[in-house]
């Protein structure tokens, strides 16, 4: 409120929808748009205490709002929609996503009027808009990834795809990956092969039509989810 400090501050809305002013008493919120809200109050005011208030009324804190965080993040649940709560701003209050989270994540929001009891993934209902964002370029500060979120949306993190590297490499293990990820950065990521090894004659074992089959890769070659990469033993 303009000019009058004193009455300023955060208001809880009761159960009834109502909550107490100063001056003025208790106010009906529930169920009133901002502007309507606003204009009730000043109308109350005018009443006897101010000729001309002045006054904003924001929310801070939904607790009617919800959305629901569910996948590879640290702390999945449903929480309450803030205020204008964005897609970064959700995923650091679950805890942010874990190593093994893909790189992508994905809102999903129902439709306008739809009511929504819990989380929605992608392949529950074909009634669901999904947005799909890049994470790397979210947490790399690009802004048009950041998405605004809705009463009722759901984030869904999925699990990394991954990759397998063994023989002459220093971390053998299993690896995510991302979209056109190469033998080479699949190497990177078991910390690249030892002095004893040989990239000359590196192995792929793929399953192609149900089937395991080995074939022979280049550094530049894009793998794909589930092969594992063999870098053997150099002859001398």
């Amino acid at each position: 409120m303009w000019d009058q400090p004193d009455m300023n501050g955060r208001y809880v809305i009761d159960a009834d929808g109502t909550f107490a002013f100063p001056l003025i008493g208790r106010v009906k919120a529930g169920g009133l748009k901002l502007q309507e809200l606003e204009a009730e109050i000043k109308t109350r005011l005018k009443d006897g205490y101010f000729k001309d208030p002045q006054l904003t009324v924001a929310v801070e804190q939904y607790q009617s709002q919800r959305l629901f965080i569910v996948g590879e993040v640290r702390n999945p649940g449903t929480y309450p929609l803030t205020g204008n709560m964005t897609l970064i701003e959700a995923v650091a209050r679950a805890g942010s996503a874990l190593p093994t989270a893909s790189h992508e994540a994905l809102v999903v929001r129902s439709r306008k009027g739809e009511e929504v009891e819990g989380p929605t993934l992608p392949t529950e209902t074909s009634q669901a808009d999904v947005v799909r964002v890049n994470l790397r370029g979210l947490q790399s500060g690009v802004i048009d990834q950041n998405v605004q979120l809705r009463d009722g949306d759901t984030i869904f993190v999925p699990r990394a795809e991954t990759v397998y590297v063994f023989g002459q490499v220093r971390n053998p293990g299993s690896y995510p990956i991302g979209k056109d990820t190469t033998v080479l950065q699949a190497l990177s990521l078991a910390g690249g092969v030892t002095d004893r090894g040989s990239t000359g004659r590196m192995k792929v074992m793929r399953i192609v039509d149900g089937e395991e089959v080995e074939t022979d890769v280049e550094l530049n070659d894009v793998v794909r989810a589930g092969d594992t990469i063999i870098v053997p033993e150099r002859f001398f």
